[in-house]
């Protein structure tokens, strides 16, 4: 529970007390469905598939063979786990914020909107780490792969500005 001067308060008298742990929530989820859509689902990447990425001196996993499916189900285990705190830590954080009407919290605009902004924030930081600076996967790789890149970064943007739309409209 957050106190200031020892009175304790919740996240709806706060000034956007919200957007830490929705962000933080939006981060862990749009991470979540990143990996289970992209690399388990559509098995369009894992975390070291990329080819153009050994300027960096990250070695290349070939998902083709049975070692580097391995050593990229591996990495693809320590993303999820990444995304996984960060969930819970994102929950911990509402919880410790929001002392009373926690279902009112749940049902508003303004978490919701700022669990958009974290998704898009992380499409964007993910993007532009591991797509562009980092190289060690692509959305979807081939002759297409930076409008796949493109299209996520664009996605992102577009989750980070419904986001902040969405929390206007709500009360913090």
């Amino acid at each position: 529970m957050a106190t200031t001067a020892g009175r304790a308060r919740s996240a709806s008298s706060a000034p956007d007390g919200l957007r830490l742990p929705g962000i933080v929530l939006g981060v862990g989820l749009g991470g979540f469905l990143d990996g289970i859509v992209l690399h388990q689902l559509l098995q369009w990447h894992h975390m070291l598939t990329s080819t153009d990425h050994d300027h960096i001196g990250v070695r290349y996993y070939d998902p083709h063979t049975v070692s580097g499916l391995e050593m990229n189900t591996v990495w693809d285990g320590i993303f999820h786990t990444v995304c996984w705190v960060a969930v819970i830590a994102g929950l911990g954080i509402l919880h410790a914020r929001v002392t009373r009407d926690r279902r009112a919290v749940w049902a508003s605009r303004a978490l919701w909107g700022w669990i958009l902004a974290g998704w898009g924030l992380f499409n964007l930081v993910e993007g532009l780490l591991d797509h562009q600076i980092l190289g060690i996967h692509h959305v979807h790789g081939g002759p297409y792969q930076a409008w796949w890149d493109a299209g996520f970064l664009l996605l992102g943007g577009l989750l980070v500005a419904g986001g902040l739309l969405l929390r206007r409209g709500g009360r913090a």
